[in-house]
C-alpha cells in the first residue's frame, strides 16, 4: 500500500458568517439556473440537453483552470474513488435528471417540493445514523420551512399524481440530500475546488450518456431566446449557466460545508426555491402572489430558527459523530 507523505494539516477555520455568505451565494446562483435555462429550452433545447450542456461545459472549465493553476488538487488517493463516483453520480448528475424527469411527469411546484425535502432527509441522517442530538426548535424551524417552501411552490395547484413522476421526485431529494451529506465529508479531506472538479466530471460523463452533446441542434444554439428585454444567443445562456449557476454554485455551496453543520446548510438553502421565484418573476415575468410572498416570509422565518438553534460545527466533531475534523491541505 502506498505511504502517503503529504505535510502535516492543520484543522480549518470555521467561520458561521463566513458559512451563511457562501450558501446565500449559492442559493442564488443555483436558484438562477430556472431562469437563465429555461429560455434554452423554449428555444428547442430539451431539459436534458440543457443539463448536458451545463454540467458538461463546467467540467471543462474546471478541468482547464485547475489542471493549468493547481494540478495537484486533480490527485486522487486511492481511497477516494469511491467518494468522489458517488458524488458525481449523486450529488451532480441524478438531482438535475431526476428533477427533470419529475418535472415532465407531475406539476413543477409538486416538483421542486420534493426535491427540497432533502433537509429533512439529511436531519433525520444526522440524528439516527450519526446519533447526534438535535435542538426541538430546529426540527420546528425545518417544518416552517418547509410549510413555507409549498406555499412558494404552490404545491396545491394542478395535482394530478404520476408514480413515476413521484418516484423521480423522491429519487431527486435523496441525491440533493447526498450533495449535502457526501459534500461535507469530501471536504474533510479534500480542497472544495479539486471535490467539485472530479464531481463534474463524473457527472458530466453520467448526463452525456443520457444527452449526447452531439446531438444538440446548431441551429438552436445560434438562435435568439428571450431573456427579459434581451435576446441573447442561446450558447451564451448555457456557458452562464454553467459559469454562475453550476461552478460558481458549486464551489460556494461546498465551501460552506466546512464553516456550518449540514443539517443547518441544507435548511438555509432552502432560500434556492425563493430565489428562483423571484428569478422568474424579473426575468420571466412571471409574478409572485400574495400567496407565494407569504410563504418566502414563513420559508425565511424557518431557515432563521433553525440558523439559530443549530449546534456549531464543533458539535459534529469525532467525539460525537466519529468522523474526522476538517482539515485544510497546505496551499
Amino acid at each position: 500500500m502506498a505511504t502517503d507523505v503529504s505535510l502535516p494539516t492543520a484543522p480549518v477555520l470555521t467561520s458561521r458568517a463566513r458559512g451563511i455568505a457562501l450558501i446565500l451565494i449559492a442559493s442564488v446562483c443555483f436558484g438562477s439556473s430556472g431562469a437563465i435555462g429555461k429560455p434554452a429550452m423554449i428555444a428547442g433545447l430539451s431539459p436534458e440537453q440543457v443539463a448536458a450542456a451545463r454540467i458538461g461545459l463546467s467540467a471543462l472549465v474546471l478541468l482547464v483552470g485547475v489542471g493549468l493553476f493547481r494540478p495537484a488538487l486533480l490527485r486522487v488517493r486511492r481511497g477516494e474513488w469511491r467518494l468522489l463516483i458517488g458524488y458525481g453520480l449523486l450529488g451532480v448528475a441524478g438531482v438535475q435528471l431526476f428533477y427533470f424527469v419529475a418535472a415532465s411527469r407531475i406539476p413543477v411546484g409538486i416538483a421542486i417540493l420534493l426535491e427540497f425535502t432533502s433537509p429533512v432527509l439529511v436531519a433525520l441522517w444526522v440524528r439516527f445514523v450519526r446519533r447526534v442530538r438535535l435542538p426541538r426548535l430546529m426540527w420546528v424551524g425545518t417544518a416552517l420551512a418547509m410549510v413555507g417552501l409549498g406555499m412558494v411552490a404552490q404545491v396545491g395547484q394542478g395535482l394530478r399524481l404520476d408514480a413515476l413522476g413521484l418516484l423521480a421526485g423522491v429519487g431527486a431529494a435523496l441525491c440533493s440530500a447526498a450533495y449535502f451529506l457526501l459534500g461535507e465529508h469530501g471536504v474533510s479531506t479534500r480542497h472544495p475546488l479539486g471535490m467539485v472538479t472530479w464531481g463534474m466530471i463524473v457527472g458530466a460523463a453520467a448526463v452525456c450518456l443520457v444527452a449526447p452533446p452531439w446531438t444538440i441542434p446548431a441551429d438552436v444554439l445560434t438562435a435568439p431566446a428571450d431573456f427579459g428585454p434581451w435576446r441573447p444567443p442561446v450558447w451564451s445562456l448555457l456557458i452562464a449557466v454553467a459559469l454562475f449557476s453550476t461552478v460558481l454554485a458549486y464551489l460556494a455551496g461546498i465551501t460552506a460545508l466546512r464553516h456550518l453543520p449540514v443539517s443547518a446548510a441544507s435548511v438555509l438553502a432552502l432560500l434556492e426555491p425563493l430565489v428562483a421565484t423571484a428569478a422568474a418573476w424579473v426575468l420571466l415575468g412571471e409574478a409572485l402572489t400574495l400567496l407565494q410572498i407569504a410563504g418566502a416570509v414563513v420559508l425565511l422565518g424557518g431557515a432563521l430558527i433553525v440558523q439559530l438553534t443549530s449546534p456549531g460545527k464543533e458539535a459534529t466533531t469525532p467525539a460525537t459523530t466519529g468522523e474526522p475534523l476538517p482539515i485544510r491541505h497546505p496551499e
